[in-house]
């Protein structure tokens, strides 16, 4: 189903989004009809927008075929529906401008541009990348900021002026100060989307700066959790916000931070924990220990008795 961009923004701007992580077999492949399966689990449980192959997702290992796959299958899955499905493009300026083709062919309606990997480099430098990559695509865009893709408030100014597709901008970085600045000076230009890892621990800082929506990573475990919590804070019930920070988010983030990639991998072994899984993760990242599966079981046991 088309969108328009104005239904486009809406549901961005306002209510709970979530990436699926990537389904995988025994042997490390794409496993399409689980994953299918795991798309529909999604639209059941009220979320926003749907975010296919992101950093949860493991965009960074997937190959083109796999990309494919996604794309399609979600869309598949998705038709009819009037929840938007957004992909992920990125890596060198010509795979993201064919990933992007790939997208728009298979019913995407919009997409993610993610950093570009590995290489530190100056601000113009990102600057053109992502305004050649813009100029180069017709589907709207949302440019997430961060990591080696940080932008200053400057130039996302000038990336929001002069590329008309450009829509939304995501936070990576969790530097309020800057983000605050873009939003005051850009307006609302754009839809502010917060996307640190598990961001639902700063989301309270978000919000007052005007961050109304983030990306949930626990919402492929704890969905019911995560939209109580969501819906919580934006009713500004303080008392339960605090309480599922204390009891269920400030745990797992202290789970998360015992490892570099957790913020995936922990996805995955929570999506196993409930029944739902979704494979192991892909090299370079590893799955965590059998102590410490055992330590988010309980987190998410104590979370699910919040709901």
């Amino acid at each position: 189903m088309n969108l328009s961009i104005q239904q486009l923004r809406a549901a961005l701007a306002d209510g709970l989004l979530s990436f699926p992580v990537t389904d995988m077999d025994g042997q490390g492949q794409f496993a399409a009809e689980t994953y299918a399966s795991r798309i529909s689990w999604f639209l059941e449980h009220q979320v926003s927008a749907v975010f296919v192959a992101g950093g949860t997702g493991e965009f960074f290992s997937l190959s083109k075929k796999e990309y494919q796959q996604i794309v399609s299958i979600s869309a598949e899955a998705m038709k009819g529906g009037t929840t938007p499905l957004i992909s992920s493009i990125g890596r060198s300026i010509p795979e993201a401008i064919e990933f992007a083709e790939i997208a728009k062919q298979a019913g995407v309606h919009a997409l993610l541009l993610m950093p570009p990997y590995l290489t530190e480099s100056p601000q113009k430098g990102i600057f053109e990348y992502a305004k050649t990559i813009l100029d180069n695509i017709s589907l709207p865009v949302i440019y997430y900021n961060r990591a080696n893709g940080t932008l200053s408030s400057q130039y996302i100014q000038q990336l929001a002026h002069e590329c008309d597709n450009l829509i939304g901008l995501k936070d990576g970085t969790g530097q309020l100060h800057e983000l605050n600045d873009t939003i005051k000076s850009v307006g609302d230009r754009l839809v502010y989307i917060g996307g640190v890892p598990t961001a639902e621990i700063i989301a309270e800082a978000y919000m007052a700066i005007g961050v109304n929506t983030y990306s949930s990573a626990v919402f492929n475990f704890v969905p019911d959790l995560a939209n109580k919590f969501y819906a919580n804070l934006r009713a500004g019930n303080r008392d339960v916000v605090t309480k599922i920070l204390q009891q269920f988010f400030i745990p797992f983030v202290r789970l998360r931070n015992l490892s570099k990639g957790y913020a995936v991998s922990l996805i995955k072994a929570g999506a196993e924990i409930i029944g739902r899984p979704a494979g192991k993760v892909r090299y370079p990242l590893q799955m965590p220990t059998e102590s410490e599966v055992a330590q988010l079981k309980a987190i998410i046991d104590k979370g699910n008795q919040l709901v």
